[in-house]
């Protein structure tokens, strides 16, 4: 089943501060004690989406490049396995596991009827059975804040217009919990019937989630503070539930005060112009994005949380033009590597990636745990 709809997620994501639309997590259990300090997983969200144009299409032989050099690059032991179309989503599963890595498959099929949306999940979550029954190492999350890509629970035909409706109030608090709740549990029973391994979800921060349903809490962190204690003091409301905590994605774009911006630094681009471009007097900043990221890092590791995956590997339709500040996408991207077109002007021109600082020092990170371990 392969997604038409085009969903670029790093355009959508809304962090909840932001949005202020949903309640706090609910008194659960008493508060679970962590794990001693230090993650037990270090991982990166990897997209498989169907790309915006022919040049940025998922293809094989470019997935398995990127693998490899997660792997040996980057260092990470985990990767989330994350977007739409079951052949893509296993295939790309299917290589991180021959790899030796940890598979976090989470399947984010939007903006068709949730009939759909539960039928790609549970094609999904057979072959991450199978997967796990031949020996590899695989959890599966059963999605991604269903409130943005599933219809009927925020009014809106899209998750654009969903998102909109949310900032502007248009929407019954009470009844888009009702669905939530509804569509929540019922994915929960689907990704059941199929998979016996690990089941998460991962929900916006201040998503109100019956977390009795899964095995790991799966958070999407975009939060921003000036002080450590106050990242401790909000990540301590998850360990109530005496249940793994697992940061399905943390991150931020590559601009000063992009941390700030959170899980809206995407709307620095006005994509209303031909070709879209950069809002105001953005400054690009590698070094801002990578410090970002290492800080998250060391409160996570110091609150013993159970795993982490940085938003996100590669943004292939934000492409890096660093004789172009104004039309330098990658600018609003979350990416820790950086698209660039062999020919900038050319929408068919090929393209390759490149490192940013964020990689490297996520790389030198993620080196030294592994050898801890």
């Amino acid at each position: 089943m392969e997604n038409t709809t085009g969903i670029n997620r790093a355009r959508f994501l809304a962090g909840a501060a932001g949005l202020g639309a949903a309640a706090l997590l609910p008194a659960g259990r008493a508060e679970g004690t962590a794990r001693k300090p230090g993650l037990e997983r270090h991982g990166v969200v990897y997209t498989v989406g169907a790309g915006e144009t022919p040049g940025t299409a998922w293809s094989a032989a470019r997935m398995r490049g990127d693998i490899r050099a997660i792997r040996d690059d980057l260092h990470a032991d985990t990767v989330d396995v994350t977007g739409d179309g079951v052949e893509r989503l296993t295939a790309t599963a299917a290589e991180v596991a021959e790899r030796g890595l940890h598979v976090w498959l989470q399947p984010t099929l939007g903006d068709v009827p949730r009939r759909d949306i539960l039928d790609h999940l549970a094609e999904t979550g057979r072959f991450a059975e199978r997967l796990r029954r031949q020996g590899a190492s695989v959890e599966l999350s059963v999605g991604c804040e269903f409130w943005l890509f599933v219809p009927g629970i925020v009014p809106g035909d899209t998750a654009l217009e969903r998102i909109e409706n949310l900032m502007k109030g248009a929407y019954d608090p009470v009844r888009m919990q009702r669905e939530l709740d509804r569509f929540t549990a019922r994915a929960a029973e689907v990704g059941r019937s199929v998979f016996h391994g690990r089941l998460s979800y991962a929900a916006a921060q201040d998503d109100k989630v019956d977390w009795n349903l899964f095995d790991v809490v799966g958070i999407d962190y975009y939060s921003y503070f000036p002080q450590r204690r106050d990242y401790v003091r909000e990540l301590r409301q998850y360990l109530r539930w005496g249940k793994p905590v697992a940061v399905t994605e943390f991150g931020c774009c590559t601009f000063v005060g992009a941390p700030e911006a959170g899980g809206m630094g995407w709307d620095i681009v006005d994509y209303d112009k031909d070709p879209p471009e950069i809002k105001g007097n953005v400054v690009r900043s590698e070094r801002t994005q990578a410090r970002h990221l290492t800080q998250l890092l060391d409160v996570f590791e110091s609150m013993g949380l159970y795993a982490a995956m940085a938003f996100e590997f590669l943004t292939a339709d934000a492409p890096h033009r660093p004789d172009d500040p104004r039309h330098d996408l990658d600018m609003a991207s979350y990416g820790i590597v950086k698209a660039i077109k062999d020919h900038p002007d050319d929408p068919r021109s090929d393209w390759h990636w490149e490192p940013k600082e964020a990689f490297h020092a996520l790389a030198q990170r993620y080196g030294r745990c592994g050898q801890r371990q």
